[in-house]
């Protein structure tokens, strides 16, 4: 086999691992579950145990190893997680092997795939914004991800679109994520529907989706239902849009993006989400123009193949996928 790295995407449910050749083939992806329910040195246990077994499905040691990290990280140290538990693991206890290694923040490692690989390719400017179960955002300059002077930049999910509003997790009031993340559109809509009995007189909620059901409802069953006129979903799916045009707005005015590239699972609702959340934002925006808005290329392997090019640059190829084929896209996927 070509030289390779391993990279690995490490998230509170799964970890999703490659191996990636120098010239950008992905030769192997694997998926293993996050052990979190048993503590960090569970996960530091498997990390180490799943960067092996990738190691010697290669059939040699790797160039370096990349990894791909949620919390506080530096280059050299996963800080903290409040996810997995963990405080100030230095790299090299996460990787068992002799090799360069270099961690990077999950999302703004996703974000330099997307600027290096993916929708952002000729872009030196953007935000990369995935909306799953929560919101956070890579600020992308100059191509590089930034994280700020201490690592928390791109909390976008915690701006307060409506300060008199719900309550967020994080102890705040409002939170953009409260009202747009892909959980919180379907739990919004499960727990108004709940409430209503589609027998009542004046019932907003359709009669395909009865109260019972509304637990088990997704942010994709909203979008769907608010294409067919469902009136519930409607509501729900429009503030969702109405506070991510306000957050975007604020930081388009700040920061003046090239781009802001959509990423994530709701992302995946195409124009339900894209055409209104156009419209909004430019009304929001009327001096000016706004930014154009673009679908993620890379999907849920932003993440590993961000990893990819860290494990290249620690190997010390600074120019890891400048050169790569977006063939890239059609390689392997982890299941």
């Amino acid at each position: 086999m070509s030289s390779f790295v391993v990279a690995l995407d490490v998230g509170g449910t799964s970890m999703k691992g490659g191996l990636v050749t120098r010239s950008g083939e992905i030769v192997r992806t694997d998926r293993r579950a996050t052990p979190r329910d048993r503590g960090p040195a569970a996960v530091i246990a498997t990390i180490r145990s799943f960067i092996d077994d990738l190691a010697a499905a290669g059939g040699g040691p790797p160039e370096g190893v990349g990894l791909a990290v949620p919390g506080l990280v530096t280059a050299e140290a996963a800080l903290y997680s409040a996810n997995i538990g963990w405080r100030d693991v230095p790299a090299t206890d996460l990787v068992p092997l002799d090799v360069p290694v270099m961690l990077g923040h999950d999302v703004r490692t996703g974000g330099l795939a997307e600027s290096v690989l993916g929708a952002g390719r000729e872009l030196s400017d953007f935000l990369f914004l995935p909306i799953g179960t929560g919101i956070a955002g890579a600020t992308i300059l100059q191509g590089e991800p930034y994280g700020g002077s201490a690592g928390w930049g791109g909390e976008i999910g915690h701006i307060p679109v409506f300060p008199e509003g719900e309550p967020c997790a994080c102890g705040q009031i409002g939170c953009l994520e409260t009202y747009a993340s892909a959980s919180a559109v379907a739990r919004r809509y499960s727990t108004r529907a709940a409430a209503s009995s589609p027998a009542a007189p004046g019932s907003p909620v359709a009669a395909s989706v009865t109260a019972s059901a509304a637990a088990s409802v997704t942010a994709e069953r909203v979008a769907a239902l608010t294409v067919s006129g469902d009136p519930l979903a409607t509501e729900i799916w429009g503030e969702a849009v109405e506070a991510l045009s306000l957050a975007l707005a604020s930081y388009t005015l700040l920061l003046d993006p090239s781009a802001i590239v959509l990423g994530g699972g709701l992302a995946e609702a195409g124009t339900v989400l894209s055409a209104p959340l156009a419209e909004r934002l430019q009304k929001r925006l009327a001096f000016r123009q706004a930014p154009p808005l673009r679908q993620a290329a890379l999907g849920m392997s932003a993440g590993m193949l961000g990893a990819a090019l860290l494990g290249w640059r620690a190997a010390g190829f600074a120019d890891a996928g400048t050169t790569w084929s977006l063939d890239v896209l059609k390689s392997p996927r982890v299941a």
